[in-house]
């Protein structure tokens, strides 16, 4: 009867596996992290090692835990180096565990920890509230880079794919066949992201999703501090500044779009060519983010939530990182994002009914095709837009 308690009785497992005891001598971040060099380093993690500690410093207090009697905690400069990692590459949670020598179901809570510190940091410093004189200066730059005035960023939205979330039905099911959340990005001629809105269901289309978000309600109610009409030519009407969309947004006085497909005249189809060449600035901000951090071509495997805090996470980085590394925007496609980031939706909602949102169009195209017109603008219209737009 002894020996036979000793055989069914339940085999001890030990709530810790052996191979992560060898955490702060085998792990990625005590081994590969400072063993690279610097070329290495910054293809691994997207920033330098110098610039590394930056916002290690701004987090640090957010992303702290105390050590115990049982385990010390991981440090902060690991968390932030699993974050990293894990945005840099779209690696499973189960390698990058294996790779730092950390438990499988610590990598998530690390990441959305993380996610959340930066986006609560940084947010206030690199995303700020803009006033009169910030869009000014965006539109300056616009004017100066896309020869479009009056025009102080655009918009676009991106379905970001990720797996399907638990008892969620078809709500996040999108055209694309694919689960999806939807990021809405307003960016200016220096592809820095102005305004984002994450966390839409992927069913809905991005007209719908811009005219419920904060940002498109506060423009509606014309409360975002934009600076008073002004004209597009010296003795010109006075005209609103606006932010340019595709077809699928509604054309409102400070939001133009362009015209519908059909039978269109030369002068409307260099208006169109005009506001597309322009709006591909936050087609190649799509482009950056797609490069810089490979989350974005995978699917995420974290829940809802995570996904929200870290496509914020990447927005806020991707800010900070134009502001600290000169050459960041380096080797990516100048004005065209990649195919993967094209989202057109050529769905045709209905016009606001406001007939000033006509006038700013017209004004618009007839200043395009009049005092604002570029010598190049004749021959540089592509034949198939000229035949299709």
């Amino acid at each position: 009867m002894i020996a036979l308690y000793y055989l069914n009785k339940r085999k001890h497992r030990f709530w810790r596996r052996s191979h992560l005891n060898y955490h702060t001598s085998h792990g990625e971040f005590f081994t590969l992290f400072n063993e690279l060099d610097d070329e290495s380093f910054t293809k691994s993690y997207r920033l330098p090692r110098n610039i590394f500690y930056e916002p290690h410093n701004l987090i640090k207090p957010h992303i702290f835990k105390q050590d115990t009697n049982y385990r010390r905690s991981i440090s902060t400069q690991v968390r932030l180096a699993v974050c990293l990692k894990y945005l840099a590459t779209g690696s499973k949670f189960s390698q990058i565990a294996e790779n730092f020598r950390i438990g499988k179901s610590t990598v998530p809570r690390i990441i959305e920890d993380v996610g959340d510190a930066l986006w609560t940091v940084l947010q206030p410093l690199v995303m700020r509230e803009l006033n009169e004189n910030d869009w000014k200066k965006i539109s300056k730059q616009v004017e100066e880079i896309w020869q479009f005035k009056n025009c102080v960023g655009a918009i676009d939205g991106k379905h970001v794919y990720m797996f399907t979330p638990p008892k969620s039905g078809s709500s996040y099911y999108c055209y694309k066949h694919r689960f999806s959340t939807v990021m809405m990005c307003v960016a200016d001629a220096t592809r820095r992201i102005i305004m984002e809105d994450v966390g839409s269901m992927g069913r809905f289309s991005d007209g719908g999703i811009f005219a419920d978000s904060i940002f498109g309600i506060r423009l509606r109610e014309n409360t975002l501090n934009l600076p008073q009409p002004q004209p597009l030519y010296q003795n010109g009407e006075p005209i609103p500044f606006v932010f340019i969309g595709d077809e699928a947004l509604s054309l409102m006085p400070y939001l133009m779009r362009p015209y519908p497909r059909d039978n269109l005249n030369i002068e409307k189809r260099t208006y169109n060519y005009r506001l597309s060449r322009a709006r591909r600035i936050v087609e190649a901000t799509f482009g950056v983010l797609s490069r810089k951090w490979y989350i974005y071509r995978k699917e995420f495997e974290c829940k809802i939530e995570t996904v929200e805090k870290v496509i914020k996470a990447t927005c806020v980085l991707h800010n900070f990182l134009i502001d600290k590394m000169p050459g960041f925007l380096d080797n990516n496609e100048s004005g065209l994002a990649t195919t993967m980031f094209n989202d057109t939706n050529v769905e045709n909602l209905l016009l606001d009914d406001n007939m000033d949102a006509y006038q700013v169009r017209e004004k618009f195209c007839s200043y395009f095709n009049n005092e604002g017109a570029v010598p190049w603008q004749d021959t540089r219209i592509p034949m198939s837009l000229q035949r299709n737009t």
